[in-house]
């Protein structure tokens, strides 16, 4: 018998099955109340045509700037054999150099994008920008504090250097991958 590391951390497991609950909870918690109070929306193939749309285009963008932040941190936070998903190095490159949370905010339209999907007029008004607030609560506190106590000061100085979140339009050109910056 082999010692194989996990491929996932028991973090980032937990992590998967909270995002899950609140998608699925959130298209849940959406549907009821339209059938309620937005039944001719809800019905209406035109309302959900345009959602369709934009929901697709959305989750490319939330999808683009994953794959872009995630082959980041695969170039330049990991050393050795790690689970997936884990970094052992501060990456403070690329759209790293520009903000502290550069996945984060693009997953941070993940809930908007499925409630787009899904249809739901309450999910696209109220419940995804709802999971939007707990999703920024949670990185700006439990995410910095796991990454804080990982790195050490380290940390601190770039804390105090970069913000958690940043829309400047050169910080965004490094998220989507269109900086050349992007790959230092």
């Amino acid at each position: 018998m082999t010692n194989r590391k996990p491929k996932f951390t028991l973090s980032v497991v937990i992590r998967i099955v909270v995002w899950v609950l609140m998608l699925v909870g959130g298209a849940a918690a959406g549907i009821w109340p339209d059938l309620a109070f937005f039944p001719h929306l809800f019905a209406n193939p035109w309302w959900h045509l345009g959602s369709l749309v934009s929901g697709v285009l959305l989750l490319r963008l939330v999808f683009r700037m994953s794959r872009v932040t995630g082959r980041t941190l695969a170039r330049h936070g990991r050393e050795g054999d790690l689970p997936r998903m884990e970094t052992n190095r501060l990456v403070t490159s690329g759209p790293y150099g520009c903000m502290r949370h550069p996945m984060h905010l693009g997953l941070l339209f993940f809930p908007w994008a499925v409630a787009l999907l899904v249809g739901s007029p309450s999910f696209v008004l109220f419940v995804a920008p709802l999971e939007m607030v707990v999703m920024v609560i949670l990185v700006l506190t439990l995410e910095e504090w796991e990454v804080a106590r990982k790195f050490g000061e380290d940390y601190q100085t770039y804390r105090r250097r970069v913000p958690p979140f940043n829309l400047r339009p050169d910080c965004l050109r490094r998220l989507l991958g269109l900086d050349a910056a992007e790959g230092r």
